[in-house]
């Protein structure tokens, strides 16, 4: 699946590292892919990445 980050939108609440080890957050608090400063990666098929994207608050994680 490829998951795109709209930093823009992240107020910094910490459920999507939470559900999923693929997000990280840069030193503001806001989100970022893990091992990339990419804002858009093809990740495999998983659920709690899945559950990540689905349980942002403000849509900042978007399944394209």
């Amino acid at each position: 699946m490829k998951v795109s980050l709209i930093p823009e939108k992240c107020i910094a609440c910490g459920l999507c590292q939470t559900y999923s080890d693929v997000f990280d957050y840069h030193d503001d608090g806001i989100v970022k892919f893990a091992h990339t400063d990419e804002l858009r990666q093809e990740l495999p098929d998983d659920a709690n990445t899945l559950l990540a994207v689905k349980s942002c608050p403000t849509k900042a994680l978007i399944i394209d």
